[in-house]
């Protein structure tokens, strides 16, 4: 009797061993059904999990997962992009997206157009500055807690294709109801040119996109038309883009077979890339202005202007990307943007910064630069002198960090008072913009220089009304802030009032009175 439940469970466990005997063959042939004949583990695990797991799974969204954990440790450069992000990728890149053409602002819950697109869909539709979207389609977009993001998914689309919008207009009686056809809306890479004085031209350079380089060229040329004896070229911000386009705009600028830089990898040859001697302002005194955001594409412009002694660099050091990405696109449309070589610069060197550390300590090294007093004092910086390289004409330059501008200007806080960062904070320079230019749009809406938009301003006390409108809005009013900062508030609204009549051709020149690095950068 004792050895009765003995005999039970080896009996359970024979019963379970035999009945594996007969099932085994059945899941083997499963399995043989389902892994493929040729790939990788990667590939077998994600079978059997899809397959052959017990539950119900998300194999797509695991898969997403699965290539985040094998570029994670990769460089920071390698990064994967979902097929639902890669449109606004492309869009970046080639210059144009499916919309509306206008530009428009959340102001008090309510997007309001700063500036309609010239010979877009919506000045064809009679859409008017100033106006207020208040439904899209059939949804209300006034007066709800709505993200840009979102309504601006809700104005864009396939070209073509409809959109009604019901806009509230200052004088109407009634709500104005429009269909707007979608069409191809410019993204602009260069964001002005103009003369900053009578021999002096400027271009502000965002990006290198798919039309930057006919962009930039229009702009030369334009300037050209005004009597430019100089040119300076403004890449502070500018995170990269498309190399061969930067390569394309520096060629303009170099001698027949000065080197503009090379590109080497472990599957990627060297491969050198040289000016063909052809472009059209090789003579032209040239400075180019960099900052600690200026990356990639520009700190190739930046770095190849100077190692062949072309141009002078002003600024602060910029951020130090070195590393070439190809962009591949995979099956369901998303994209792996991987890193395939390092590119050089003429010198030799290589600017970019160390990454073995991981990717948290690599993006947090702005911070720690910031912190060490880097944006202030050109002291502060210290380079590898194992990391020494010599510019065509014989200076000295170093690698391994960044371009180090050749005159370094500071980040220029006089005038920054708390008043001013909590107006900054708050966005109440940017709602007061609106609110006046509610006011005065008749009179500014024809005005076509930003230099007779500052003669009418001059008639009105912008700071003063400007804190008693944020002291209704819930911001104190600090008369000892004001007068600290008083020159710097006053820019920023006139920039602000110029640029919401004339866009970027309004805001930059305005802005550029008080832009120490610019001021600089034309003393060069």
């Amino acid at each position: 009797m004792i050895l009765t439940p003995v005999i039970i469970a080896l009996a359970v466990v024979a019963g379970m061993f035999i009945n594996s005997l007969f099932i085994r063959k059945d899941f083997h042939n499963k399995q043989e059904l389902f892994l493929p004949v040729q790939g990788s583990k990667l590939d077998m695990v994600l079978n059997m999990v899809d397959h052959s797991y017990v539950d119900s799974v998300d194999i797509r969204k695991i898969e997403e997962e699965a290539i985040g954990g094998i570029i994670k440790d990769l460089d920071p450069h390698t990064v994967y992009i979902p097929a639902r992000e890669m449109e606004r990728v492309n869009e970046d890149m080639q210059g144009n997206f499916g919309g509306i053409g206008v530009q428009f602002y959340k102001f008090r819950d309510t997007v309001t157009v700063i500036k309609v697109v010239p010979g877009g869909p919506s000045e064809e539709a009679g859409v008017q500055d100033g106006d207020r979207i208040v439904k899209v389609n059939d949804t209300v977009v006034a007066g709800v807690k709505m993200n840009d993001s979102r309504i601006m998914g809700m104005l864009r689309g396939e070209l073509g294709t409809d959109v009604n919008v019901t806009l509230v207009r200052r004088g109407a009686g009634q709500p104005i109801e429009k269909t707007i056809t979608r069409g191809s809306i410019p993204v602009k890479s260069v964001d002005v040119a103009y003369m900053v004085n009578d021999t002096t031209g400027y271009v502000k350079v965002n990006t290198f996109g798919m039309n930057t380089y006919d962009e930039f060229m229009a702009a030369l040329k334009s300037l050209e038309n005004q009597g430019m004896k100089k040119l300076i070229v403004d890449l502070r911000s500018n995170v990269g883009g498309i190399l061969p386009i930067a390569i394309k705009m520096i060629n303009e600028f170099l001698p027949a077979q000065s080197l503009i830089l090379y590109t080497q990898g472990k599957a990627s040859p060297r491969s050198d890339y040289y000016s063909n001697g052809k472009g059209g302002y090789q003579q032209l005194p040239l400075v180019i202005m960099i900052d600690e955001n200026s990356a990639s594409a520009s700190e190739i412009f930046a770095g190849a202007i100077q190692d062949n002694d072309r141009g002078t660099i002003v600024g602060r050091r910029s951020f130090g990307k070195g590393l070439v990405q190809e962009q591949r696109i995979l099956p369901d449309g998303s994209a792996l943007r991987l890193t395939v070589a390092r590119y050089y610069i003429p010198s030799g060197r290589s600017i970019q910064r160390p990454y073995d550390k991981g990717k948290n300590e690599y993006y947090g090294d702005l911070s720690n630069r910031i912190r060490h007093g880097e944006l202030e004092e050109k002291d502060s910086i210290h380079f590898d002198e194992k990391l020494k390289y010599q510019t065509l004409g014989g200076r000295t330059v170093y690698g391994g960090g960044g371009i180090m501008p050749d005159v370094f200007v500071p980040v220029d806080t006089n005038g920054v008072s708390k008043y001013l960062i909590d107006l900054r904070r708050t966005m109440l320079l940017y709602d007061y913009t609106f609110d006046f230019m509610d006011r005065h749009r008749a009179d500014l809406k024809d005005m076509k220089d930003y230099k007779e938009i500052l003669a009418y301003l001059k008639k009105f006390d912008l700071v003063g009304d400007m804190a008693d409108y944020a002291a209704k809005n819930g911001l104190k009013r600090d008369n000892k802030g004001m007068r600290e900062s008083y020159e710097i508030i006053r820019t920023n609204l006139e920039a602000y009032i110029a640029r919401d009549v004339l866009d970027n051709d309004g805001l930059y020149p305005v802005f550029g009175r008080i832009d120490t690095t610019l001021q600089r950068a034309v003393k060069e």
